[in-house]
């Protein structure tokens, strides 16, 4: 068979969630062509009951030819069983699909159509702004110090085709590019602000060969099995789900590859003098995060979950930032800049009382004070840990 000519789309049914999703690309020359998927599709409808939800995250193109025959089918099914409710469910990583499908919303009462990550990742926004972006830099400039130790032990060696997902401003891409010199980085965010934000940076060092996209970590649109290397740092803790992501990361390493991930335990924040008021704030932005759904304490959990997605040959190691690595200012601005948005923003919406925040506030000043005292210490722990997949 002409391999042009083999299916480049996927259609299933799950009953358990009456969930029937198409993916890939779809653009057949005839009907005749999608008469399984079509069969398919009625056969679903003929089993649900209440709502069926039509899932095409994944569904990067389809012609009209398909769209109308799809459409159809579905409009057909509204008008013939109005018990019956459907909810076509997109991503705003393939922006088309929302503006297309929502016409039929237009026509039948009974469809409605949800952008799926119109409402993902319930805290990220407070750390997506374009003013945490300094803050974010200077993370990277006090983790870097470690991390370029640390790395090739995790798998990284020069020439390897590696991912860095969650990318953020894609400063640490560009690190790594400089340093290691992989043959190719694919780095993929789902911030916009972020994006631009890493492409000036890459242009400002003449950085070539980083390939920055914008993607949704929980739905990539990038093959399987593709690379040596997987980083995805900081940010499974931001996820409400992180499960749903190292699924994608694993999916993306090539066999006998590594995912690489980095979290924090923020409760573990230490700091001299006055750690007492240290040790409650820190604890209090565990519960913070967690009532956003979001896990600042993931890094000693890191192992379970690597191996939990059916990773091998697990490595966890941790280091601490203190306030002894480089400028101690530095790490004083990291503080700084916390205390900006945790007592800030977050803890605004939270509800917080003014009392709770005064209190809330002098722990991470107390932190930044034992970081510049002349005699202080102030540490701030991070979990590393990998692992390789299957062959």
């Amino acid at each position: 068979m002409n391999p042009y000519l083999l299916p480049r789309f996927e259609t299933q049914y799950d009953i358990n969630d009456q969930e029937f999703s198409i993916s890939g690309i779809v653009r057949p020359q005839s009907i005749d062509e999608l008469a399984p998927s079509i069969a398919l599709l009625k056969d679903s409808i003929d089993r649900v009951r209440g709502i069926l939800y039509v899932n095409i995250r994944r569904l990067t193109q389809m012609n009209n030819t398909a769209f109308h025959a799809f459409s159809r089918v579905i409009i057909d099914a509204c008008r013939a069983r109005p018990d019956l409710k459907f909810v076509v469910i997109t991503s705003s990583v393939v922006g088309w699909t929302t503006r297309k499908f929502g016409r039929l919303s237009g026509i039948e009462p009974n469809i409605t159509v949800e952008e799926y990550d119109s409402e993902f990742y319930p805290g990220q926004t407070f750390l997506e702004e374009g003013g945490f972006i300094p803050i974010l830099r200077t993370q990277t400039k006090l983790t870097w110090r470690h991390e370029r130790t640390i790395l090739p032990r995790h798998g990284m060696q020069p020439g390897i085709v590696m991912a860095d997902i969650c990318c953020g401003i894609g400063d640490f891409a560009v690190l790594v590019q400089r340093e290691f010199e992989p043959s190719r980085i694919v780095a993929l965010d789902h911030a916009r602000t972020s994006l631009a934000y890493a492409r000036n940076v890459a242009a400002e060092f003449d950085i070539k060969r980083i390939e920055y996209t914008y993607g949704d970590a929980s739905e990539m649109l990038l093959e399987d099995d593709q690379f040596d290397l997987v980083t995805c740092r900081h940010s499974l803790q931001v996820f409400n789900n992180p499960k749903l992501i190292l699924k994608e990361l694993f999916r993306i390493c090539k066999p006998g590859g590594r995912v690489y991930i980095t979290n924090e335990k923020n409760s573990h924040c230490l700091g001299e003098p006055r750690a007492d008021s240290i040790q409650w704030t820190y604890n209090e932005v565990a519960k913070l995060w967690a009532h956003f759904q979001m896990d600042i304490e993931l890094g000693p959990k890191s192992r379970r979950y690597l191996i939990e997605a059916g990773f091998e040959d697990i490595r966890v190691e941790s280091f601490m930032i203190t306030n002894h690595d480089g400028d101690p200012q530095d790490f004083a601005d990291v503080i700084a800049a916390w205390e900006n948005v945790y007592a800030g923003e977050m803890a605004t919406k939270r509800g917080d009382p003014p009392a709770f925040i005064r209190r809330f506030r002098q722990g991470f000043q107390d932190h930044i004070f034992a970081a510049l005292h002349p005699k202080g210490y102030a540490g701030w722990p991070i979990w590393v840990a990998s692992g390789r997949k299957p062959l």
